[in-house]
């Protein structure tokens, strides 16, 4: 009997290996783990929920996916609501950023569940200096449920931020109250990590040393 338990234990092992290692960077999601079909939310190692919305882009209506931007490493935030305090100062910071994103192959893109009506109003109203990325609305609130960042009770999405890699892979996530900005230097200081594929000790920053295993 004895045996027969050790025997079950070694084919357990070999059917589920330990799973705390992320997917490679390598431009595609074949190596990305299969998600969940109970899964509710973007989860670390597995694909983008993928999506396509209206968008203000350069004071024009349009139609982004997710899928528009493979190849490309995606910082994609979600924010509670247009005409609010916190969501344009968050909204400029990132603004102000973009040619540091550029510099890395990545790209900026906010959602919210308002309209793009009421986006193309905010963006015309001045609030938000020129804004020269997408504003994607989240109306039919999919994608905010998708990524699990939907707020059912305000019907309005949380302050939720996603970086995806190139092969559309989510690698960090980062969800908090809404009554805190987030940090646009953290934001880079993480993706940068990311890109460098190498374990990074605490408060690692660009031209540190990693840690070599």
């Amino acid at each position: 009997m004895k045996n027969v338990i050790y025997l079950c234990l070694l084919l357990a092992c070999a059917v589920c290996p330990s799973a705390g290692t992320a997917s490679a960077f390598s431009g595609s999601a074949e190596s990305a783990q299969t998600r969940p079909a109970s899964s509710t939310r973007a989860e670390i190692g597995f694909p983008a929920p993928d999506f396509t919305l209206d968008a203000v882009v350069n004071q024009e209506f349009k139609k982004i996916s997710l899928n528009d931007y493979h190849g490309k490493w995606v910082v994609l935030f979600f924010y509670p609501g247009d005409f609010t305090f916190v969501c344009p100062t968050e909204i400029k910071g990132f603004n102000k950023a973009l040619a540091d994103f550029a510099k890395i192959n990545a790209e900026v893109l906010a959602v919210s569940v308002d309209s793009k009506f009421s986006h193309m109003a905010w963006i015309k109203s001045g609030a938000l200096d020129k804004l020269e990325y997408p504003l994607l609305s989240d109306f039919s609130k999919k994608a905010a449920r998708a990524y699990g960042i939907l707020d059912e009770a305000q019907s309005s999405a949380r302050r939720g931020l996603f970086i995806i890699d190139p092969g559309g892979v989510v690698q960090y996530v980062l969800i908090h109250s809404d009554k805190v900005g987030r940090s646009v230097e953290e934001t880079l200081r993480v993706l940068k990590a990311l890109q460098t594929q190498e374990l990074c000790p605490i408060n690692w920053k660009p031209g540190d040393k990693t840690i070599k295993h």
